[in-house]
């Protein structure tokens, strides 16, 4: 007898590798859909990038408030914090893809990280999905009410003559490219001043330290309700429907077009049936005549889109940003 005579012959390990190969996958599909019909059955948490009482803080709450009862679970807001909304972007990234870790934020916003960092932490169009949309809004350029400018002209003339003695304050990487788009069309030497809320700038605005701002609808409209602020003209490509009587910047003299969009994000490895799930949750939420008006005093649009359509937009908004990015003339960090 040959030395190996009693080892099967080739082809027949190579079945019997591949027939217990394909029993394995009833079992993983099936672990899958058990997981997914019984979806949700803990939890769910909403992460926001930014602090408490922030634009997009208030966002996240009116969401989870309004989840709870369409989920039949408790919906838990939590606030990491840092690196320009960086940090809860990789949090969500890393997460388990169980659908109990939602990230309801700017998409276009996390689409501009990846070009505004030299090694950002993801690459976000590979690690994260799009599972629905929400609204449509733009930045905001703001200045003080006790400030004599009434338009973006007025502004633009006065912060020529003060030259590289002129200041701007943003909390946002929208804010940042909207801030060097206007600097760089209008030849000021304005400096630009970070902060790590919008918040933050209130006082700097009132005593005179900043000359304008760039910053989140949510937070704008609210200080100019309140009497602090003045918005003299928004980001977006046309104007807003829920603040009609606000120009854009392009009708103002400074071509630009950035519209933004909030979506919500999660894990790309989460399964269809449950993206399929938060999709229409938040389809639902958004249909709501409450949910329209509480985006129109945001400055928002609604928006509704397929899963499909949502990723999509997110794909197309990272190259979008990164020719935005290069107009600015930002060098990533």
């Amino acid at each position: 007898m040959k030395p190996n005579s009693a080892l099967p012959p080739r082809r027949i390990i190579l079945a019997l590798a591949l027939t217990a190969a394909v029993s394995l996958l009833p079992a993983t599909t099936h672990a899958q859909d058990s997981s997914a019909q019984a979806y949700p059955s803990q939890d769910i948490r909403l992460i926001c990038g930014f602090p408490p009482g922030s634009g997009a803080d208030i966002f996240v709450r009116y969401f989870a408030e309004k989840l709870r009862p369409i989920a039949g679970r408790t919906v838990v807001v939590e606030n990491k914090v840092g690196a320009n909304s960086n940090i809860a972007t990789e949090y969500v990234a890393r997460a388990k893809p169980d659908g109990y870790t939602l990230y309801p934020f700017a998409g276009t916003t996390v689409a501009a990280s990846m070009h505004l960092f030299k090694n950002p932490p993801v690459d976000v169009g590979k690690a994260l999905r799009v599972a629905a949309t929400t609204s449509n809004l733009a930045f905001m350029l703001v200045v003080d009410v006790k400030s004599p400018y009434k338009t973006v002209a007025e502004l633009t003339a006065a912060m020529k003559q003060k030259g590289s003695r002129a200041s701007y304050g943003v909390a946002a990487n929208p804010g940042r490219i909207m801030g060097a788009i206007y600097k760089d069309k209008a030849g000021l030497e304005a400096l630009e001043v970070q902060y790590r809320t919008a918040a933050d700038t209130l006082n700097e605005m009132a005593n005179g330290k900043l000359d304008y701002a760039l910053h989140d609808p949510v937070f704008a409209l609210a200080q100019q309700r309140a009497g602090r602020w003045r918005v003299l003209a928004v980001s977006a490509s046309q104007r807003l429907q829920a603040a009609p009587d606000i120009p854009t910047m392009t009708e103002s003299g400074f071509p630009m077009s950035l519209d933004l969009w909030w979506g919500v994000m999660m894990p790309a490895a989460t399964p269809k049936p449950i993206v399929d799930t938060v999709n229409r949750w938040f389809s639902q939420i958004v249909g709501t005549p409450e949910t329209r008006k509480f985006l129109a005093d945001s400055g928002a649009d609604p928006m509704i889109n397929t899963p499909e359509r949502a990723q999509e937009m997110f794909l197309t908004a990272i190259k979008e940003w990164e020719a935005l990015v290069r107009m600015a003339k930002i060098e990533p960090q």
